[in-house]
């Protein structure tokens, strides 16, 4: 009983040896041998036997003797590519159809299977010989025409390669045939002659492996019985795929040649006592090469075989069981029956194979880029239509964590913390004095401000003395009254403080710019990845890309005119800026007064009563008919004779909190309007102009942009071609059910 991976059920081989049921089996035949011709065996594991040997080993006098045609002998043509028999009983006449069958192009290179009908069918076996020779010289030269060795009158022994994965097929059908397929591969080489090459012995000993690699494969392994057995490389070949036996069948060939007192030996193989096999050795005898010269008739040979097992010693005298292990017949009926065991077993598992080799290959398909269309113009559009409709959707913003606007919002809160730090530290002492600042409560709760207000002690120590605001105010005096100093000093401040504008607002534009750019690159790449051979997607964003630089431009300018926009300082927000004048000047005369009243207010300040205290003085002073808050005290304070530096110090630094609120505000907002919205603003148009879609060539241009590369092309046909031959498998499986 035949063992592939595992034993066969008893009741599946008992079944299948019933004569009654030799047509079920001869349907299971048929259909391995249709599923061969579709060439799906490139992708799942088919029940096959492949027969195997060194050189001389007597594997082709078996083949003549299994198929009953005779194979080409001269030059050593029949073992130089693999030769497939499909047999089948039939009571119509003989006849045999000769094919080729193109699995590799002419460098080797694998390709889908292609099936050559190679002349019409023989009824004579006597044709056969010479067919097979001409077809051999077919698949050993690649290039030509096979018709030419067709109707040659004289094939040369010329070859393009020396051995060939391609192979010759026979389906040979008569009423003395059992119904049978095996390939019969290249005999293993020991050495090669001159003019030979070496590389023929791993070429030829890895095109046996491919076959015999194979789980379903079963092992019909030649021994010459004339030479030593550990001698022989096929022996060795097979227990290396085969360590236990379970799918070898031997078969000892030559057993007239055996020296004299060797017979024991081969015996004990026989007997599957040294070197067993789960499927057991077999011997044969073939005709002489006197009786093949002068054409011995399948059947002599046969009678011939019979009488010399019955007569010669030791073979004669084996009990009865072994007896089935002799001859041609019983080999040949026993290979029938370990097929067709073979193919009832992995039947099901080919169908379970076959539906996930086909549900692989859809999804590698549906992998691939869509194929291009009839209409190239159409599909450019279309994809071109999706990109500008997701660009919109992107610029207009999106709720995802990594939306391009809230990556770009964390940057713009970095650029309004760099702007406050700009904001002029004046100091209401003179320079020989050292104290720090009070913090600007008045400041504490506005947005984001406390949150910088005392950072801006630690970033900025560039202090401005009130002693240096007075001395410049007094330098830029000149026919003002005593009492009066010109706008140009707080002016003078307000440019030195908006000039450092300028920086900020462009970095904050090179990071926008940076986003943007990067995020329409994933887009474009998103879109037109597939596209064609690449070239389109570097068209495009090479368009885009100039699109954006046209949108930069213009916002490069738009910061400009905004930050020259500051150094004119002036502002309609009259009550914003008055309040905050009162505030800071409050401030600096509080922390510049060292009188009775700054320090009893600082005092209570800190004290559990403060706020009460300030309620009643501020009760009082309403009493008299004067309304006032808690920041108004520090104006009861007496004159000073800084007062106008206060003044300047004051308007400049409310100033700044007017115009600074402002600037972070417009900066963002023009960026945003000018290249982050601005992007979308004529980019269909852009992209059609730049692409030369719509104009007189635009068919050719958009069938250029889709065409794909060959790489894709390849991987495309490889894969059409591999779901042709699943889905013809699955139609011949379809057909036994």
């Amino acid at each position: 009983m035949v063992t592939i991976d595992n034993p066969l059920d008893d009741q599946v081989a008992v079944g299948l040896s019933d004569p009654s049921n030799a047509g079920n089996r001869r349907a299971m035949l048929q259909l391995i041998n249709r599923l061969r011709d579709t060439g799906v065996q490139t992708d799942i594991d088919l029940p096959m036997i492949a027969v195997i040997g060194s050189q001389s080993a007597g594997k082709s006098s078996l083949i003549e003797s299994i198929s009953g045609v005779t194979l080409p002998r001269s030059s050593g043509t029949c073992t130089r590519c693999p030769t497939e028999c499909k047999l089948s009983h039939s009571d119509s006449p003989w006849k045999c159809w000769v094919k080729l069958h193109f699995s590799t192009d002419p460098s080797g290179v694998p390709i889908p299977v292609k099936i050559v009908p190679f002349g019409d069918p023989i009824t004579s076996k006597s044709l056969v010989e010479d067919r097979i020779r001409r077809a051999q010289r077919a698949i050993l030269n690649p290039s030509k025409n096979p018709k030419s060795y067709l109707l040659q009158d004289d094939v040369s022994d010329d070859s393009e390669v020396s051995f060939s994965k391609n192979y010759v097929s026979l389906e040979i059908s008569g009423s003395e045939l059992t119904d049978l397929s095996f390939v019969d591969l290249p005999g293993l080489i020991a050495s090669v002659g001159r003019g030979s090459d070496d590389r023929d012995i791993e070429l030829v000993k890895s095109l046996v492996t491919s076959y015999i690699e194979k789980p379903s494969c079963v092992i019909l392994l030649t021994v010459a019985c004339e030479t030593d057995f550990e001698n022989q490389g096929a022996h060795h070949l097979a227990k290396q795929y085969d360590p236990d036996g379970k799918r070898t069948v031997g078969v000892l060939t030559k057993p007239d040649r055996i020296p004299t007192g060797d017979e024991p030996a081969w015996v004990k193989i026989l007997r599957n006592e040294t070197e067993p096999l789960v499927n057991n050795w077999y011997c044969v005898k073939q005709p002489s090469s006197q009786d093949v010269a002068r054409g011995i008739t399948h059947l002599e040979a046969r009678r011939q075989e019979n009488e010399w097992f019955a007569s010669t010693q030791p073979w004669s005298s084996l009990e009865a069981p072994y007896q089935r292990f002799l001859r041609t017949s019983y080999l040949t009926e026993r290979l029938s029956l370990i097929l067709s065991e073979l193919i009832a077993k992995r039947l099901p598992k080919i169908q379970e194979e076959l539906m996930n080799a086909i549900q692989e290959t859809e999804t590698k398909l549906r992998a691939l880029p869509r194929a291009p269309s009839n209409d190239p113009v159409g599909e450019v559009l279309h994809a071109l239509r999706n990109f500008v409709r997701d660009l919109d959707r992107r610029v207009e913003g999106t709720p995802e964590k990594d939306g391009l606007l809230q990556t770009i919002r964390p940057h713009q809160e970095i650029f309004k913390i760099s702007i406050r730090r700009t904001a002029p530290h004046f100091v209401p002492w003179e320079n020989t004095t050292r104290k720090e600042l009070p913090e600007a409560a008045f400041l504490t709760h506005e947005d984001g401000d406390n949150v910088v207000v005392w950072e801006e002690f630690h970033f900025n120590r560039n202090e401005i003395h009130i002693d240096e605001v007075l001395h410049r105010a007094q330098n830029a005096r000149t026919r003002e009254l005593p009492d009066n100093y010109p706008f140009v000093v707080q002016r003078a401040y307000i440019k030195e403080i908006t000039k450092k504008w300028t920086v900020p607002a462009m970095v904050l534009f090179d990071q926008v710019y940076a986003i943007l750019r990067a995020d329409l690159a994933k887009l474009v790449d998103h879109h037109f990845v597939h596209m064609g051979n690449g070239n389109a997607k570097q068209a495009i964003l090479m368009i885009v890309n100039d699109h954006l630089d046209e949108a930069a431009d213009r916002t490069k300018q738009k910061i400009q005119w905004l930050v020259d926009l500051e150094g004119n300082p002036t502002t309609l927000n009259t009550h914003y800026y008055s309040d905050y004048k009162d505030k800071f000047l409050s401030h600096y005369k509080a922390a510049r007064d060292d009188g009775d009243l700054p320090t009893k207010l600082r005092a209570h300040r800190r004290s559990p009563d403060f706020e009460l205290s300030i309620n009643k003085v501020l009760s009082k002073l309403n009493e008299i008919g004067i309304s006032a808050k808690a920041t108004d005290l520090p104006k009861l304070l007496p004159p000073d004779p800084k007062e106008a530096a206060l003044n300047i110090m004051a308007s400049v630094r409310a100033y700044f909190q007017v115009a600074y609120k402002r600037f972070v505000d417009l900066i963002p907002m023009a960026i945003d309007h000018e290249i982050v919205l601005g992007v979308q603003q004529g980019i269909d148009k852009a992209l059609q102009e730049g692409l030369q879609i719509t104009g007189p060539d635009g068919y050719n241009r958009c069938k250029g942009m889709l065409e794909e590369r060959i790489s894709i092309v390849t991987t495309r046909h490889e894969i059409l071609e591999k779901m042709q031959r699943l889905q013809a498998a699955r139609q011949e499986l379809r057909r036994l059910m």
